[in-house]
């Protein structure tokens, strides 16, 4: 029979052992682990265009880095509500219902359409060099403009709506590599324009986003190597037969560009 006077000492070592487990566990548990559910937002980028697969009148796709991160980190619950075509006024009427206080994780692409792109994109294909620089000049002069402004409505609606979520805002990634001889269509002139609008509307949304205390998760340089123009491409080129998907990321684009981007400002 164990001597009683060893008992206080047994419990208290035993006391001991489970608060040192569980500080262990406090401090080797990742402190921003994501709890509750993921939305994701958005337009095109986010839904999947040119990743295949895709379905429905918003084209999704389960191989865009929202379907591909929740498949590898199993929240509590997933929606996809990103849409082709979306505009900042599109998220606010139709997107942010599916957010709520038990939203853990928002992701977002938005902002390309309010700008025109893809009204840009085909002025620099069917017209002239000088059509196309003008058609940038003006989706800057917008962006400078109104931009911001629009982001903002859009990013106020989201917290309002997910008090309790992390925002992850993604870039764009720029179209072009420069700088290629062999490189056919466009002219090195529209190409470095459109490089230029690109990353102007980043450089908008990063500020708006970081203004929220929203991540912003830049995936220009994982695309560095993989534009248009380069021996290993993760953007569709210009494609007469499906122009839905020209300029938006290939399957590579999404899993090896936009997701591990995501998932390192997600968490």
């Amino acid at each position: 029979m164990l001597n009683p006077r060893f008992r206080p000492r047994l419990l208290t070592a035993a006391v001991g052992s489970v608060l040192a487990l569980a500080m262990t566990v406090l401090l080797t548990a990742p402190a921003d682990a994501i709890t509750g559910g993921y939305v994701a937002l958005g337009d095109s980028y986010s839904s999947g265009v040119g990743s295949g697969s895709e379905s429905g009148s918003c084209l999704q796709s389960p191989t865009a880095y929202p379907g591909l991160w929740n498949a590898a980190h199993h929240p509590s619950s997933y929606r996809m509500v990103a849409c082709s075509g979306a505009k900042t006024t599109d998220v606010n009427a139709n997107q942010l219902s599916a957010l709520s206080s038990s939203t853990g994780l928002v992701s977002i692409t938005i902002g390309g359409n309010d700008v025109g792109f893809s009204n840009i994109m085909t002025t620099c294909v069917l017209y002239s060099e000088s059509d196309c620089v003008a058609a940038v000049n003006k989706a800057e002069a917008f962006a400078n403009a109104n931009l911001a402004n629009l982001l903002n409505v859009t990013y106020n609606g989201i917290r309002s709506h997910a008090p309790n979520a992390r925002v992850v805002v993604l870039s764009y990634p720029v179209f072009y590599q420069l700088g290629v001889w062999y490189c056919i269509g466009l002219s090195e002139t529209s190409r470095a324009k459109l490089d230029e609008g690109i990353n102007l509307v980043d450089n908008i949304t990063k500020t708006a986003a970081t203004s929220h205390g929203f991540s912003f998760a830049d995936v220009r340089s994982a695309f560095v190597g993989h534009q248009l123009c380069s021996s290993d491409k993760w953007l569709h080129s210009l494609n007469y037969t499906d122009l839905t998907e020209s300029y938006h990321p290939t399957a590579a684009g999404q899993s090896g560009g936009y997701l591990p981007v995501f998932t390192s400002a997600a968490g």
